[in-house]
């Protein structure tokens, strides 16, 4: 148990497997793109990298990182103050990891951070609470965060107009979800009330409602969109390096 855990009495390994769980339920393949994700890193960025964990939740893609490079370096941002709770209790004494609270909506996020250069920028199911136009104002400022070199990936709901595709999977995967479901899966808003039972959790909980609302709508613009976007926010070149029906990972290199 982490000192923090100690302190509070909260398991925040069990809060951080219950929500990559929850997660699970709607994206079953989720873990072959942080697969995927890392590759990438591995490739442009080698086993050393310091990254920027762009909306980062509960620190999903951090947790990965560290136990596949357990020399790299992450920056965690997100406004959420009940999952950033949950990261930061988690993370708890590794050096390794800093956290910082910032809207990325805010022009001025950036000054937030502490470094103003990252190997890699990785971000997943977070972008699409954001409308397409701050969605290409932020990609405009990720340019300039990310090193030469140096890659940013976007892991989210990126659907093309694929009508019949698309009622397929959705078909599909709804049944898949309604089993688990059964089975006793977690789904979002059984999470959250779990959340909100915490002595811990509740208070942050209470201001995460404040902040977002029930579940924050943005758009889900095409792979094409994302690719065309990036390029002219000044990445030299963009495309997917992973998909489903549903869902892609694009990566832009600087």
């Amino acid at each position: 148990m982490t000192e923090s855990a100690a302190a509070t009495g909260t398991d925040w390994r069990a809060w951080q497997e219950s929500w990559d769980r929850q997660q699970e339920w709607y994206m079953p393949d989720r873990e072959e793109r942080f697969r995927v994700m890392l590759d990438m890193v591995e490739a442009f960025a080698g086993p050393e990298p310091r990254v920027l964990d762009l909306a980062c939740g509960t620190g999903s893609i951090t947790d990965r990182l560290l136990k596949r490079f357990p020399k790299a370096e992450s920056v965690g941002v997100d406004l959420d103050p009940a999952l950033l709770t949950i990261a930061e209790g988690y993370f708890a004494g590794d050096r390794r990891v800093t956290f910082v609270t910032a809207d990325l909506k805010d022009p001025g996020w950036t000054a937030a951070l502490p470094h103003t250069s990252y190997d890699a920028v990785l971000t997943a199911t977070a972008l699409h609470w954001l409308h397409a136009e701050p969605l290409a104002a932020l990609y405009g400022q990720l340019a300039g965060l990310v090193a030469d070199g140096g890659v940013f990936m976007n892991a989210d709901h990126m659907k093309d107009d694929t009508p019949r595709i698309n009622a397929a999977e959705r078909a599909h995967r709804h049944a898949a979800m309604e089993r688990a479901r059964a089975a006793g899966a977690l789904d979002w808003a059984d999470w959250w009330a779990l959340a909100a039972a915490d002595p811990v959790l509740a208070g942050p909980t209470a201001r995460r409602f404040e902040i977002y609302g029930e579940h924050a709508e943005g758009d889900t613009p095409s792979v094409r969109w994302h690719t065309e976007t990036l390029r002219a926010a000044g990445f030299a070149e963009a495309r997917p390096v992973w998909a489903s029906p549903s869902d892609a990972l694009v990566l832009a290199l600087r």
